[in-house]
């Protein structure tokens, strides 16, 4: 069976910490979409450590971590982090497999990324730039390089034909900047990407669940930022729900067990796009400056708001989550009173719906208020010791989204979770 972690907000919930603390209890890691443009933080003997591209288990040795056939693989990006991981005594050969079906970024996607944001002004939509969307592009239009392309004889070939059909593009953009470094670099990257272990990536997975392995898939960015189900057009370019995972590693929809679903305590987002319950005052700064809230990937500082239920009860019905858990909880540790989103004011209507496009309608979030803890959580290990208050505000979220608050982070530490 396949158990599946995913966040259930606008992405930087917290996953790569979640997903080391379960690895232990898995055989298989797997990404199932996303590429560069996710950065999952985790915290390996004291040292910070940023993975863009791997599987969140890679620091565990027992862990085979498999990158799937749904994942946008950027080659220069995976060798910068293997080089990390190697630093650490972790050999990426044993325990790294990469579906022959994943789709290459090539150079000239991130130049794509590039040109297409800056023509869109104040229209943008915040991309990281990593040429997720152009890749994706190419997938769907038939075009992609693949992971096993690399290694046959036509890849050259097959490489100038991107390359030629993306420069009119460039050109069409009037993009002139010189990107050979960003080539040489590349190939660099794929002499190393072809000595790892390229798999056929969907019977890989399924042989490991017919020998009874116990796999986890690991999703990236977050659920409101789903193609399809999110605030598009201010969205990645993949599925990043539930159901993402069939199609993004080659599973079939039976074999999804657990669906557990991650959320801040409270809300952010990076980039451009609606956000209802964001703070554009000295809250939100507070928010931000406690929780240190700036993007993995970018250092961009994130926007901060109150728990939205509404988009959290949607997510976790498009998801099928079966339990949750809350990150950063220990960041509402400071604040005496606490804001809770429990519906839309929609043209002048109340709403528990998200709407087909927030940018097309007023909408005001409606709130309740709690009371906060207004003490220190992060030493806490048991349920039991928890602030009422705390226990409170849980408890109101797990009966408006209808699906249960398991766990607690309280601190970035890999101890700090607290079991419910």
């Amino acid at each position: 069976m396949v158990d599946v972690i995913l966040g259930l907000q606008w992405g930087d919930e917290g996953k790569g910490k979640i997903v080391d603390y379960f690895a232990p209890r898995y055989d298989v890691i797997a990404r199932f979409q996303g590429g560069p443009n996710a950065g999952h933080t985790l915290y390996v003997d004291g040292k910070k450590v940023v993975l863009h591209q791997i599987p969140s288990g890679i620091f565990h040795q027992n862990t085979v971590n498999v990158i799937g056939n749904g994942v946008v693989l950027d080659p220069v990006t995976l060798k910068r982090e293997c080089d990390i991981v190697a630093g650490f005594g972790i050999d990426v050969r044993k325990n790294l497999f990469i579906s022959e079906r994943t789709n290459i970024i090539v150079p000239t996607h991130r130049a794509l990324d590039k040109a297409s944001e800056l023509q869109k002004g104040e229209s943008k939509i915040g991309s990281t730039l990593k040429g997720i969307g152009p890749a994706y592009m190419d997938k769907t239009g038939r075009n992609a390089i693949r992971a096993g392309d690399l290694l046959d004889k036509s890849f050259i070939s097959n490489y100038i034909k991107l390359r030629l059909k993306h420069q009119k593009l460039l050109d069409n953009f009037n993009f002139i900047e010189d990107i050979s470094a960003w080539e040489e670099e590349f190939f660099e990257a794929v002499e190393f990407l072809k000595s790892l272990n390229i798999v056929n990536g969907e019977y890989f997975i399924n042989n490991k669940i017919s020998e009874g392995k116990k796999v986890l898939a690991e999703g990236a960015q977050g659920s409101m930022l789903d193609i399809d189900f999110g605030t598009f057009p201010f969205v990645t370019s993949s599925n990043t729900i539930s159901a993402g995972v069939c199609t993004g590693l080659g599973v079939s929809p039976r074999q999804i067990n657990e669906v557990l679903g991650v959320t801040k305590a409270y809300c952010t987002r990076v980039g451009g796009g609606p956000f209802p319950t964001e703070l554009e005052d000295a809250t939100g700064e507070e928010l931000r400056k406690i929780g240190n809230e700036f993007g993995a990937t970018t250092g961009r500082p994130r926007r901060c708001g109150w728990i939205d239920l509404v988009a959290l009860k949607y997510t976790c019905m498009i998801n099928g989550v079966t339990q949750m858990v809350m990150t950063k909880a220990d960041v509402l540790d400071a604040f005496e009173d606490l804001k809770v989103c429990t519906a839309y004011n929609v043209n002048g209507k109340e709403s528990k719906e998200v709407p087909f496009q927030m940018t097309r309608v007023q909408l005001n979030p409606i709130y309740e208020s709690f009371k906060g803890w207004n003490c220190d959580t992060t030493a806490i290990k048991e349920a039991a010791a928890l602030p009422s208050d705390m226990s409170t505000y849980i408890d109101f979220i797990n009966r408006y989204v209808g699906a249960p608050v398991k766990y607690v982070s309280n601190g970035p530490g890999r101890e700090q979770i607290v079991a419910l």
